[in-house]
């Protein structure tokens, strides 16, 4: 078990990437919501067991370099792989009368709500990250059959750009929104010791 309680750098910096050119890189692999926590246990892809203690309001950005041993030019870096967000089309039931618009979206919003997904709407469209497996997701929205909605799966890099910072964090934020079901072996997911999320950006 190794402690980690600061990033050294981060691979995507220049003055790095030119010392790390040709190292051994172990890689931790993380999802949105595990990267929005500063302590944790998780195994490496090479099977190290690191322990993160970071300070309070940080956490780890893809490409952070967490552990560097010059002697042996090995390390291990942080990888963030953004999930895949759900984007339901309302533009088609805007065609529709009102009456109808506002029936399936109250239908909608409670589809939702029943299955504790966050949820962001922009425009005309409703972003839900996935939380579960997409098959899930997909026969949820089919078994509703909402007339006029359509939906498709993008990936999270995609989206990102589309939202606000805030509403990027409510799909990508995690800790406070994702059901605590989908902590996976870290003990419990409740910071006892922070219980206020303070956003510092």
């Amino acid at each position: 078990m190794i402690l980690v309680e600061s990033v050294l750098g981060n691979v995507n910096h220049p003055s790095w990437q030119a010392l790390l050119e040709g190292a051994d890189l172990d890689v931790l692999r993380l999802d949105q919501w595990q990267a929005q926590k500063n302590r944790f246990r998780r195994k490496t892809e090479g099977g190290t067991e690191l322990a993160l203690s970071l300070e309070r309001n940080t956490h780890l950005h893809d490409g952070d370099l967490l552990l560097w041993d010059p002697e042996a030019r090995r390390g291990v870096v942080a990888r963030i792989v953004l999930q895949e967000v759900m984007v339901i089309r309302l533009d088609d039931l805007l065609s529709k009368d009102p009456a109808m618009v506002v029936r399936s979206c109250v239908e909608l919003g409670h589809a939702l709500g029943n299955q504790h997904w966050p949820a962001v709407v922009k425009g005309n469209a409703v972003y839900v990250p996935l939380t579960v497996d997409r098959k899930v997701m997909a026969s949820v929205m089919r078994t509703h059959a909402f007339e006029g909605i359509s939906y498709e799966f993008l990936p999270g890099a995609e989206v990102i750009p589309y939202l606000a910072p805030h509403e990027a964090r409510r799909l990508f934020g995690g800790a406070d929104s994702t059901p605590h079901s989908h902590v996976h072996g870290d003990g419990p997911s409740h910071d006892h010791d922070h219980p206020h999320h303070h956003h510092h950006h």
